[in-house]
């Protein structure tokens, strides 16, 4: 099948029955990748029995008894009725609002695709390991347990800005919704179920004609390519298999721009004054200074820069310091940095990090246990502190330059970005299996 656009598509969604849980807002969390401190994991894990975390963060990695024990506590759930199906095929509008922001989109099944075909645009590399995790939990699940996020740029149109799909997504919100929440972060959830076909054909027919950057699920994706490699088409059939469809929430950019921040990075086996050290060989690194300070020139700097810091001390209110590293020396870029790849993508900060400092200077082994991936600020200084090693802090990237990287077909070091609001995981789950 020719693939030119996202034609998105129902499907009936797994949905926890709110009178066999505490409350829809106790079971969900956040994408399994943001839930990073072990506290936050075993508050969610003990909070509700019924936690979605007892899915998407059965333990073990991706391998083994993992996958398996989240297959039975599926079966469990489904057996006992937690998880019920939605009668009818449905595409989902789902609102987030708060913290001054309001976000609408449609969750729905895509055609899983590779970046070649230019329709779902990654534009980060992926860690393999983690992409093995995550295929095999879809697989031994048999479900699609939470959204990626896509964005589009939508067009404006006689009937709404943002076109027929905003439309549609407009006349949905002024009825009652399946679910209305506030979770602990304090993001209200509403979430409504598009059934009519004349809907559904609306939105297909708007969106056929729009490509869609990856914001956040890059492993996720990658995840459901593998499964989709595995199942073949099915030949004279009118349908396709599920394995080769994905759940996405889409996001039109224009009318709801995301929030883009940085994630961090932490080198537990790397003190800062050794850091420091290396580092001042091949760049400028600025006395120690507040980390307010330091941040705010970072902020300002205008070239490939970063901060380090190693961090504040469970307990401590004291704010931590923290050292600019910024004015790479010419030289190491030429001879370091591929210069087969545009200007914008050679002086990201993430891309002198990961092909100069890390592999280079510092000789950190490119590894889950030489290099921790922080969302937060804070919690990348309390590892730091931990392990007495360093936090690497990092500024945005602006959306602009990720969008433009991405349809070059460049994509950016892996975790640059992390876009927002993302949709919380629990509310709607998609069944791989036949849907009658």
């Amino acid at each position: 099948m020719h693939i030119d656009g996202l034609h998105p598509a129902p499907f009936r969604a797994l949905r926890y029955a709110p009178g066999r849980v505490s409350g829809v807002a106790a079971v969900t969390s956040p994408p399994y990748d943001v839930v990073v401190r072990p506290d936050g994991l075993r508050q969610l894990r003990s909070s509700e029995p019924h936690n979605i975390v007892h899915l998407t963060l059965p333990g073990n990695g991706g391998h083994g008894e993992g996958p398996a024990r989240a297959r039975a506590t599926l079966r469990e759930w489904l057996r006992d009725g937690v998880l019920l199906r939605d009668p009818e095929p449905a595409l989902y509008v789902y609102e987030q609002q708060g913290h001054g922001r309001s976000q609408r989109g449609v969750i729905a099944t895509v055609p899983v695709t590779d970046p070649e075909a230019g329709v779902v645009l990654p534009h980060e590399d992926v860690m393999s390991e983690v992409v093995t995790e995550r295929a095999a939990l879809l697989r031994a699940t048999g479900t699609d347990l939470e959204p990626l996020l896509l964005t589009y740029p939508g067009e404006p149109g006689p009937e709404a800005p943002g076109g027929p799909t905003a439309a549609v997504i407009d006349r949905a919100v002024a009825s009652p919704p399946l679910t209305d929440i506030r979770t602990d972060d304090g993001m209200r959830h509403r979430l409504w179920a598009l059934t009519e076909p004349a809907d559904h054909a609306r939105i297909r027919a708007d969106l056929s004609r729009c490509r869609a950057l990856i914001a956040d699920g890059h492993h996720r994706w990658a995840a459901y390519r593998r499964l989709r490699d595995e199942t073949p088409p099915r030949v004279g059939s009118t349908t396709d298999s599920p394995r080769r469809w994905g759940l996405v929430l889409l996001v039109d950019s224009t009318r709801h721009p995301l929030e883009v921040r940085a994630i961090h990075r932490v080198l537990p086996d790397l003190p800062i004054d050794r850091a420091l050290a290396s580092a001042g060989a091949a760049f400028r690194t600025a006395p120690a200074l507040p980390l307010s300070e330091a941040m705010a020139l970072l902020l300002d700097a205008p070239g490939p820069a970063l901060v380090l810091s190693d961090g504040r001390p469970a307990g401590s209110t004291a704010e931590p310091t923290a050292h600019l590293v910024d004015r790479p020396a010419p030289e190491v870029l030429a001879t370091r940095v591929p210069g087969d790849r545009p200007e914008a993508w050679r002086l990201l900060d993430a891309t002198v990090l990961h092909e100069v400092l890390l592999p280079v200077v510092w000789k950190v082994p490119d590894s889950a246990e030489s290099i921790r991936y922080l969302h937060d600020q804070d919690s990348a200084l309390a590892a730091a502190a931990r392990a007495g090693g360093t936090a690497v802090l990092m500024r945005p990237v602006a959306e602009r330059t990720v969008r433009e990287l991405a349809e070059q077909g460049v994509t950016m070091p892996r975790k640059s970005t992390s876009f927002g609001p993302k949709p919380a995981t629990g509310l709607v789950l998609r069944p791989l299996w036949a849907e009658g």
